[in-house]
């Protein structure tokens, strides 16, 4: 799909959307972890996330089958056991380094890893190979992160 098609502009748009959402998320559970715990905090955000998951399966906003869980690869599964350490982490390190510092943390891990996933065609991802001007990408992320946490 070509970076610049209808498809993909809007999956793109809905990317920006969820990083939206994360900083929103991540901001507001910070607060609650300082007043009423990290893991408590931890449970409840997963806990009303699973909630209204369900709901949305018993109204029927499925395209998939619950029947069907026998056919994804095991390891494509591990986002729920990671969810609540990436929601306890993501608290913690803004209660400790602010929404700054650890948003910039964050982009940085995951721009990292996500180029490695790309490049090695890890996780049923299609294979998309370093070229010189995404390092020169990623030497710059860097840098800009050097500079936020200075």
């Amino acid at each position: 799909m070509h970076l610049f098609s209808a498809g993909a502009l809007s999956a793109l748009a809905a990317a920006a959307a969820s990083g939206v959402a994360m900083a929103f998320q991540g901001a507001v559970n910070a607060a609650a972890a300082k007043a009423i715990g990290l893991w408590e905090t931890t449970f409840v955000v997963l806990a009303s996330g699973t909630a209204l998951t369900g709901a949305g399966l018993a109204l029927g906003l499925s395209r998939g089958g619950m029947a069907r869980l026998g056919a994804a690869p095991w390891w494509s599964l591990l986002g729920g056991p990671v969810g609540p350490i990436i929601t306890a982490a993501v608290a913690y390190g803004i209660r400790r380094a602010g929404a700054v510092g650890a948003t910039t943390a964050i982009i940085v891990g995951q721009i990292g890893t996500a180029a490695l996933i790309d490049h090695l065609g890890w996780l049923g991802i299609e294979r998309i190979p370093f070229s010189p001007l995404k390092l020169l990408g990623i030497a710059l992320l860097a840098v800009g992160a050097w500079i936020l946490l200075n």
